[in-house]
């Protein structure tokens, strides 16, 4: 079995998870880095300890632009590190450098959720910026229109993540992997139980 933190060939494994906001990428992303043995890091986090202040703050005092900047220095640092786990701002796929660094430096997963789902989530979410309008789903459809395609290019694999439960998704990224050959079977939790 490979190292921790290693894909089947012994190199180190980088993963990206991309997708709209409330899809489950910080969640999911820090189960499947504990199973893979994966330095979890969440692209938002690390933004907000480089500003030294909330996200949403910034975007008031700086707006989008000034944001997007930020965060395009943070993925190309973060997607040149070995071993890692990266969940992805829901706007990081926006600009075509974001995209480029993803795809080419990691196994891209996009967390795909409608509209409709993800404000089911998030219609009591005070956090995101984008989201802080009169009509949040009308919001979300939009960024979802623009959206969608971007994710799909960027990613090597989209996950169908509307319902599912947290361990199910999870079950479904790993087994991605697998069939892919960048993990070993034996990282992957069987479906079925064990014998009796």
């Amino acid at each position: 079995m490979p190292a921790t933190g290693e894909g089947v060939a012994g190199t180190p494994l980088r993963i990206s998870l991309v997708g709209m906001p409330g899809c489950g990428k910080s969640t999911v992303g820090r189960h499947l880095a504990r199973q893979l043995g994966l330095e979890f890091l969440d692209c938002d986090t690390e933004i907000e300890r480089r500003l030294g202040m909330p996200i949403r703050e910034y975007f008031e005092q700086r707006g989008e632009s000034a944001f997007r900047d930020i965060e395009q220095d943070v993925i190309e640092d973060l997607t040149g590190q070995p071993g890692v786990l990266l969940a992805t701002g829901g706007g990081a796929v926006l600009r075509p450098s974001n995209r480029d660094a993803l795809h080419s430096r990691s196994h891209v997963f996009y967390l795909r959720a409608t509209p409709e789902e993800l404000h089911r989530r998030l219609r009591h979410d005070t956090h995101r910026p984008l989201l802080q309008v009169e009509d949040p789903l009308r919001r979300l459809r939009e960024l979802y229109r623009e959206r969608d395609p971007l994710y799909r290019r960027t990613a090597h694999f989209v996950v169908e993540a509307a319902r599912p439960s947290v361990p199910a998704l999870l079950g479904m990224v790993l087994m991605q992997l697998e069939m892919a050959g960048l993990v070993d079977p034996g990282q992957v939790p069987s479906p079925i139980g064990p014998a009796d």
